[in-house]
């Protein structure tokens, strides 16, 4: 009906010059004038220009001040000539009003304000701002003092008015005929296809997206890693239980009870079930003996080992709690050289910052075997993060209560130009390996590292809490490139 009306009116007249004003003349919707013309005009039925409008309303505030007077008027009406105490001012008037008024009556210098007595300084007011805002709503000229002025109080607020004056344009018709979008059978049949105009094919038009799975840039990075496990030769080890025992997780690692890592600030004990009732009887007899007295040569910590602390559950802080179940079941067996690899989720109780998370990703490989040494040790890192594109590596002495030696590893960082720590490592201590039951000459030989440092530097991300969390954008996701690493 509307698009009807537009081309009629085209047909006996040159020009549209307002939309709002033929859509209230024929009885429409402004807003649907202006959608029919838009399409009128992008099949150039017609030629639309733009029309912008700006005038100024008044707000609710201005409304009422437009009504009832504006709040200093208020406040001068009320004092009467002989003055009046502030407290009964204060009582005739609405707060809002006596405080606004007060502030600009005396701006405007028609009272005076004593500490208990407010007085007239002039006999009469002209409430200007009451003026200014009915002109303004009669659609009077005001001028831009007054405006500037009114603006400023938040009485009047601008209004902007977006139309079109429309045209006849170089496809104009009286009537629009539908362009058909389909051959049908229908069509075929009826005869009808040889009046038809089809609509031209837009060979340059995109297709719609692709709404596809994406993989995250911590999947892809860990899936390269993975490989290069895999590439020399590591089998993974099963990281599904997040729930782990403080008995494996740290007494198994001859980490001592009164360690600080194992205060609720720096672990997440669970409170429900607060305690496991699975542990090797045997190992953890042995285990505590090492702890209180030590063994295999080592003097051991000599304190009271306490079962019901190796009983605590908790989240694992590191996936080497998982190392030292897999290497007491290789221990059970007649002896195979073993290289494990893992790389999961482990949890700290740190607070969270630009780079650190309470949960992040730990990647660990160990290789069991007669015989291993540092040297060993520090050639598989240099192949290791040769692999990962690194291979300016450099080695700082460190402590573990599990690895001696142990050694932290720097990488020197091409972007950055420095050297920045990319793991630790060592070699597994006697008091944790021969307690589960493994050859004497057998030694153990271990790294690790987080997935999100690397995976970081390669995707260009400052903080770790825009690639894992809640906060990570989904376009991220869509738009992150295949991780290449130096393979």
């Amino acid at each position: 009906m509307a698009e009807d009306a537009i081309l009629e009116f085209l047909e006996k007249n040159e020009e549209i010059s307002d939309s709002f004003k033929f859509a209230e003349q024929h009885g429409f919707l402004h807003e649907e004038i202006v959608n029919v013309i838009r399409s009128l005009n992008g099949f150039r039925f017609v030629d639309a220009q733009d029309i912008r409008r700006e005038r100024w309303v008044l707000t609710e505030e201005g409304k009422t001040y437009a009504s009832v007077g504006s709040p200093e008027f208020q406040l001068f009406s009320a004092v009467p000539p002989e003055g009046i105490a502030r407290e009964e001012l204060q009582k005739k008037l609405d707060p809002a009003v006596y405080k606004i008024g007060c502030q600009q009556a005396i701006k405007n210098k028609w009272v005076e304000m004593a500490k208990t007595q407010v007085s007239r300084k002039v006999h009469h007011a002209d409430d200007k701002v009451k003026d200014s805002l009915l002109r303004i709503q009669n659609g009077e000229a005001v001028n831009q003092e007054d405006i500037d002025a009114l603006k400023r109080r938040k009485l009047i607020s601008q209004q902007v008015w977006k139309g079109n004056s429309v045209r006849k344009g170089p496809n104009y018709a009286p009537k629009r005929k539908r362009a058909a979008t389909d051959l049908t059978r229908e069509n075929l049949q009826r005869g009808d296809w040889k009046e038809l105009e089809f609509k031209e094919y837009n060979f340059s038009a995109k297709g719609q997206p692709v709404e596809g799975g994406h993989l995250h840039p911590l999947l892809k990075v860990r899936r390269q890693i993975q490989m290069i496990f895999l590439n020399m030769g590591f089998e993974e080890m099963p990281t599904n239980n997040y729930v782990e025992s403080s008995f494996w997780n740290f007494d198994a690692l001859f980490q001592p009870q009164q360690h600080p890592a194992r205060d609720s600030h720096d672990t997440f004990f669970l409170k429900v079930p607060s305690t496991t009732k699975m542990l090797p009887e045997e190992y953890v007899e042995r285990v505590k003996q090492v702890h209180e007295s030590g063994g295999y040569q080592s003097r051991g910590y000599g304190y009271d080992w306490k079962r019901e602390e190796a009983n605590k559950n908790l989240l694992r802080t590191h996936t080497t709690a998982v190392s030292s179940r897999m290497l007491c079941a290789l221990a059970q067996k007649p002896f195979a050289p073993k290289k494990y690899y893992s790389i999961d989720r482990v949890f700290r109780n740190e607070a969270v910052d630009r780079t650190h998370l309470a949960e992040f990703h730990q990647i660990e490989g160990l290789i069991c075997d007669r015989g291993l040494t540092l040297g060993d040790l520090i050639g598989v890192l240099h192949d290791f993060f040769a692999r990962l594109g690194m291979s300016k590596l450099r080695f700082k002495p460190a402590y573990n209560p599990y690895t001696e030696p142990s050694m932290e590893i720097f990488s020197y960082h091409e972007g950055l130009k420095k050297w920045v720590e990319v793991g630790n490592s060592g070699m597994f201590r006697p008091e944790m390996l021969l307690p589960m039951g493994l050859p004497e000459d057998v030694r153990v030989i271990a790294w690790g590292l987080s997935l999100e440092r690397p995976t970081m530097i390669l995707y260009g991300i400052d903080n770790i809490r825009d690639l894992f969390g809640p906060k990570v954008d989904i376009g991220l996701i869509k738009r992150n490139p295949i991780c290449r690493l130096g393979l």
